[in-house]
């Protein structure tokens, strides 16, 4: 059975020492009882937090395998920065986390942000269902260059909606190197389920949706980004313009701006959550989910 803190002070008091954390982590990891991932064994002895399969002997940490290993950052940190995260209606920037928990260093407040943005995620994330509108966007400041498909200097997102009668449903993001077929057919793949109308204006790089298992309807004849949008997607765009300038003070770079759009579409697709509580829960059971990310590999990204 989820159970999940409802208030701050419920929160305070749940999570009061690192223990604590540790044996939250082990319910969510292990809701129905522990399971070693070596031979899927139920008993074990543990020592100092680390459980030992009695069967294979091998060790395993709440920790180990998710988002959280390695870390040396206490548990107790990280379940405030999530309860932090998920308790602001807009999101939290890196800075201003950095001042919440009182960490000298800003790097270490960035790289976790990234890793909890990676956790959004979830592994195996259900695809959107038709009627499902797409079409792209550009993200990033203005600076000369060609307009329209072709723009420089600007990132260019795939926004899939589904339309639940005039207003959006569930939304998938996709940053994409261009806008040919090759890009756009993977990310509409990888985000709508199979036999679901898909609307799209006429450019050319949807051409070969119907063939890809898609019924594919023109909503549009023009095929020109930024103008005469279709209306979902213009509307999720332009939240996540106005998220991305009033949360993080603009345009991150793009090299990192899909870990923003992950967070993006974790917050939007449970706008209308009303428990924290329950978000606080859904991230960590995401995080338990996410195989280890090194803080390198992210400060590594160009």
């Amino acid at each position: 059975m989820e159970w999940y803190p409802t208030t701050i002070i419920e929160f305070e008091k749940s999570f009061a020492t690192e223990q604590s954390c540790h044996e939250y982590l082990y319910r969510i990891r292990w809701p129905e009882g522990f399971v070693c991932p070596h031979c899927n064994h139920h008993e074990y002895w543990i020592t100092k937090g680390r459980y030992r399969c009695k069967r294979c002997r091998y060790w395993i940490s709440a920790t180990a395998g998710t988002i959280f290993q390695d870390t040396r950052i206490p548990l107790q940190v990280w379940f405030l920065a999530i309860w932090q995260v998920v308790s602001q209606k807009h999101g939290i920037s890196a800075l201003g986390l950095q001042h919440v928990l009182g960490f000298n260093r800003y790097e270490t407040i960035w790289t976790m942000m990234h890793k909890l943005r990676i956790a959004m995620v979830r592994p195996g994330h259900d695809r959107l269902v038709g009627p499902v509108q797409v079409d792209e966007t550009y993200i990033g400041g203005k600076c000369p260059g060609k307009l329209g498909r072709s723009a420089d200097g600007k990132t260019l997102v795939v926004v899939a909606v589904e339309d639940r009668g005039k207003r959006p449903g569930r939304i998938r993001l996709h940053k994409v190197n261009d806008a040919s077929g090759q890009s756009l057919i993977p990310a509409i793949i990888e985000s709508i389920q199979p036999n679901s109308e898909v609307f799209t204006d006429a450019w050319e790089g949807y051409s070969q949706l119907a063939s890809s298992g898609y019924k594919h309807r023109v909503l549009r004849k023009t095929s020109d980004v930024g103008k005469n949008l279709l209306p979902l997607v213009n509307l999720v765009a332009s939240f996540l313009k106005r998220w991305l300038q009033g949360t993080h003070q603009g345009s991150p770079r793009a090299s990192h701006l899909e870990y923003y759009l992950n967070e993006f579409v974790f917050r939007f697709n449970r706008r209308t959550s009303r428990s924290q509580g329950l978000l606080f829960y859904r991230l960590i059971q995401h995080a338990v989910n996410v195989d280890p990310v090194k803080g390198q590999d992210i400060r590594g990204v160009s």
